[in-house]
């Protein structure tokens, strides 16, 4: 018995031995060496990883960056240019600088402009809302109001008023990461340049019914009338599926389609007030008066 012991643990001995021997020859022979490069990229990188950039997260883009050895079509939205910049030092590539941008809510269908027509007591989620049915209200377009844009957002940059029950951007701390866009299930957020002063102007609206329905529907409502494209002097302006839309890439910002927009559906942000027109004072207005006579 005891030669019998003796002889089974040396023959496990020996095996555990040759297979240690072959998993070290298949390590060796299938090592992969990771470029140091890929560490000094990533430890450039905000640390977010957002998925912005379109790859899993920072340590992807930065392996991405570094095998390809170019930045075409990649950028981080949330480190932007100055972060793009030091990324393109360490390959010793060219950085294409982009505009800086951020996301925008196209729709205005509040709680004062949309009717509410049914009530939902279910999960808030819009995009189990969305699933069910096509909104409490009768505009199947428009936002759902149940958050999934704000929970997905990792900046705390949007949330829903609860008073309108639409969400709303903070400016200064949207990174234009994406994760509020692919979130919502109706499409209405939408990543667009931020613009010079941060000033805007964007059809608030996703409604393509016939212009009668979408304002019984939603007093915002765009018609699909087409004043804006005419009145636009630079062709920014394009009416499909009796929906307008203003290339922001085309638009010079004279704001002369929102004037000309019926339902008030295209908005102009961050412009300053016009000044209110001096009153005239009796002489001046007299004056005039007797001139015209």
């Amino acid at each position: 018995m005891g030669t019998t012991f003796i002889f089974t643990v040396v023959t496990l001995s020996v095996l555990g031995l040759l297979l240690a021997i072959v998993l070290f020859l298949v390590a060796k022979k299938f090592k992969v060496v990771e470029d140091p490069l890929i560490d000094v990229v990533e430890a450039t990188m905000p640390g977010a990883n957002c998925g912005g950039c379109g790859f899993a997260g920072c340590r992807a883009f930065a392996e991405a960056c570094v095998k390809s050895r170019s930045l075409e079509g990649k950028f981080c939205p949330v480190g932007g240019n100055a972060v793009m910049q030091k990324v393109a030092a360490h390959l010793g590539v060219a950085a294409e600088e982009k505009a800086p941008m951020v996301a925008v809510v196209r729709c205005n269908g509040t709680c004062a402009n949309r009717v509410r027509t049914s009530e939902y007591d279910g999960s808030v989620s819009c995009r189990i809302m969305g699933s069910l049915y096509s909104g409490d209200t009768a505009c199947r377009y428009g936002c759902l109001g149940g958050g999934d844009c704000e929970k997905a957002c990792r900046f705390d940059a949007i949330k829903v008023n609860p008073e309108t029950l639409i969400p709303e951007v903070s400016e200064d701390k949207c990174t234009a990461c994406g994760a509020c866009v692919k979130a919502c299930p109706k499409g209405i957020i939408e990543l667009r340049n931020k613009g010079p002063k941060n000033r805007r102007v964007y059809v608030s609206c996703m409604n393509q019914d016939k212009g009668g329905i979408a304002r019984k529907a939603c007093t915002a409502a765009c018609i699909g009338c087409g004043k804006c494209a005419k009145a636009c002097p630079f062709g920014a302006i394009t009416v499909e599926n009796n929906l307008a839309y203003i290339d922001f890439n085309k638009c010079k910002l004279c704001r002369k389609c929102v004037a000309e927009c019926p339902t008030g559906a295209i908005h102009a942000v961050n412009f300053p007030e016009k000044p209110a027109a001096a009153p005239v004072s009796a002489p001046v207005a007299e004056a005039v008066e007797n001139h015209k006579e």
